[in-house]
């Protein structure tokens, strides 16, 4: 079948992300052993690795209610266990978002988190750190009957006072009017707010983790799902049904909810057009049923504003009876095949050319300060035994000026030490001022009287402007630290380029600290905060509701990339002058090496041919260390300065 190349794909990348790890562990033992580690390098290193490993292939399927996204997620992933996994026949429909993945740790499981939580001000991702607030089922993953048995908690419901389904944001009095509902004692919510889901499934355990979400209203009363999770998705399925094509709410959900929060761009985003087995049509010629759907990919794409080739028209139900059966022709028919090469060769290979990305930038820079100072090292050893070669040692004159000459070096050496311990503490100075600006007390000292203002605000006006407030003083407090970061970075480059115009060094271009990423992430949040600010929904909410959401979602997210930003300062202002620290420990070596050779040389004239000898001997392991790197350099793949 074909899935079984998506979970070959999978399972390969799989493999390739643990040989990178492997990897980029003997890069850090090559550093150990010639003496280049340090705790800036171990930092980042380890946070890599330990990043690859904890690594996960997000796949979000995301939809109105009834176009088949679960069955759908049944049909591509779980059609092996024989069975309907996750509940998705008719009338029983997916309530609360849900997560699955296998965790390691913690076994086989389903946790649910029930409604009432929404009214408490703590975050998803707070209460995921707590499962005791969760009610677990276990999950015997050997038995499919028992997890589709638990997996109908996901649909379960309960009637409570409108009141109540009100202050959870999940009563709209408009909606129910148009289905002709109007002032009901009693309102059915879901039971749950959100799901979790672990069970050693081989995809799952390759990493893969699939979020399914439920329909508009709880896109729209999840602020977390819209603003975290959809955005760190690797790619996200936006499921339409093929009978009705794009319809209001379809459009309302795929701007709102999908496009806005990936800032435009529209790179793993995939459109399946489910269930079209609905148009499938006995009396009709094949010709008028492929026509029918092209012409709905066409107007999907004009609609949607995609290219028609990320369109998927598919039949989840089809597909997965097919499994099922092992039925091949329906299974061709159902089309699903397509859309499993766009995830096996489209998706899985973004997700590792972004990862290659994100470690070229973080490890290049050591890789290349190792590979420069080691080929430096090699250079000067070669030159050195090149000069030692052409020496008359028998010329007392002669020795004596090469003796002055090393210890005039090495006078040029302690001044290099005294000078970047100078440069350092300057340095330092600046530095602390750049960490200080991201200070966990500063942005909390804003948020903290910002929400006793809104909390105090007797008009829905004055609790909008207060909005406003926060995010203007978010934004200058992030403003000051670009003008500190610049500040800081001329001070880096002007160190660099004092040692290398006095001292002769060799040029490394120093790593800069960088705040662009922070700040383009933090402005899509103001940008968002002036969305929520100014919707219809904000202002219709109680108060409470509207200050914990901003609370539990925009804000946790700005303080959360600021504290990053932070740690960020501090790593990159540890490290940032160490190659220059490794340069003059390089000289150091150099000299002491010589100043020895010579001496050497001069005590015993006899064994010049020897003392050579001995020299060459010495460019052996400077070879190796270089040719080890090459190697390692070699297996990582990753596109650097060599």
């Amino acid at each position: 079948m074909r899935n079984m190349e998506f979970k070959e794909q999978m399972h390969e990348y799989s493999q390739w992300r643990a040989q990178l790890v492997q990897t980029i562990e003997m890069y850090h033992q090559w550093r150990s052993r010639y003496g280049m580690n340090d705790a800036h390098s171990t930092d980042i290193i380890l946070n890599i690795v330990n990043g690859l490993q904890a690594d996960r292939i997000t796949l979000a399927f995301v939809a109105e209610f009834s176009r088949g996204k679960t069955e759908l997620i049944n049909a591509l992933f779980f059609a092996e266990t024989g069975v309907r996994l996750l509940p998705s026949s008719p009338g029983r429909t997916t309530m609360s978002p849900t997560e699955l993945f296998h965790d390691e740790k913690g076994g086989s499981y389903i946790r649910l988190l029930n409604i009432e939580s929404r009214l408490e001000d703590i975050s998803l991702a707070e209460f995921k750190n707590n499962p005791d607030r969760w009610l677990q089922i276990d999950l015997d993953s050997t038995s499919p009957t028992q997890m589709q048995e638990a997996f109908k908690e996901l649909v379960a419901t309960k009637q409570v006072d409108r009141a109540l389904a009100d202050q959870l944001g999940l009563w709209n009095a408009r909606e129910a009017a148009e289905q002709g509902i109007i002032n009901p004692e009693k309102v059915e919510i879901p039971c749950w707010r959100h799901a979790l889901i672990s069970f050693p499934h081989p995809l799952l355990k390759q990493g893969l983790s699939i979020l399914d979400t439920p329909g508009l209203n709880a896109l729209g009363t999840e602020p977390e799902l819209t603003l975290n999770m959809l955005p760190s998705a690797q790619a996200i399925i936006f499921v339409l049904a093929a009978d009705t094509g794009v319809t209001k709410s379809d459009l309302e959900m795929w701007h709102n909810h999908v496009c806005h929060n990936r800032g435009g761009n529209k790179q793993g985003l995939a459109v399946v057009m489910n269930k079209i087995d609905a148009m499938w049509d006995d009396l009709a010629d094949e010709n008028g049923y492929d026509d029918s759907i092209r012409s709905q990919i066409k107007t999907s794409a004009l609609t949607l504003k995609v290219n028609e080739d990320v369109i998927f028209p598919v039949s989840a139900k089809q597909a997965l009876l097919a499994k099922v059966k092992d039925d091949q022709a329906l299974l061709e028919k159902s089309r699903l095949a397509a859309l499993e090469n766009y995830l096996a060769n489209n998706i899985l290979k973004q997700r590792k050319d972004i990862l290659l990305g994100i470690i070229t930038r973080d490890i290049g820079f050591l890789v290349n300060e190792s590979s420069n100072l080691t080929s430096a090292s090699l250079v000067h050893a070669i030159a050195q035994l090149e000069e030692f070669k052409k020496i008359d040692f028998q010329n007392e004159d002669m020795t004596g000026k090469l003796m002055a000459e090393m210890r005039d070096r090495q006078n040029l050496y302690m001044a290099n030490v005294k000078n970047f311990k100078a440069s350092r503490l300057v340095f330092g100075v600046q530095a602390q001022m750049l960490v200080d600006s991201f200070a966990k007390e500063k942005i909390d000292d804003i948020i903290k009287t910002t929400k006793h203002d809104m909390a105090k605000s007797l008009t829905t006006y004055g609790m909008k402007q207060n909005i406003r407030k926060l995010f203007d003083e978010l934004r200058e407090l992030l403003q000051d630290s670009v003008d500190i970061t610049n500040e800081t970075r001329r001070l880096v480059k002007a160190i660099h380029k004092k040692f290398n115009d006095e001292y002769g060094f060799k040029e490394i271009e120093p790593q800069l600290f960088s705040i662009k990423h922070y700040q383009i992430e933090l402005e899509q949040i103001f940008d968002e905060g002036e969305v929520f600010r100014s919707s219809a929904r904000t202002t219709m909410s109680e108060q409470s509701v509207v200050i914990n959401k901003l609370y539990s979602t925009l804000i946790v997210k700005a303080r959360n990339i600021l504290r990053l930003a932070n740690a960020d300062a501090i790593t990159w202002s540890n490290g940032v002058l160490t190659p220059l620290m490794h340069q003059i420990k390089g000289h150091k070596k150099q000299i002491e090496g010589r100043l020895q050779m010579l001496k050497k040389i001069n005590e015993s004239k006899d064994s010049i041919i020897e003392n050579i000898a001995s020299l060459e001997a010495e460019l052996e392991p400077l070879k190796r260390q270089r040719d080890e790197l090459k190697l390692i350099i070699n297996a990582m793949h990753l596109d650097v300065d060599r």
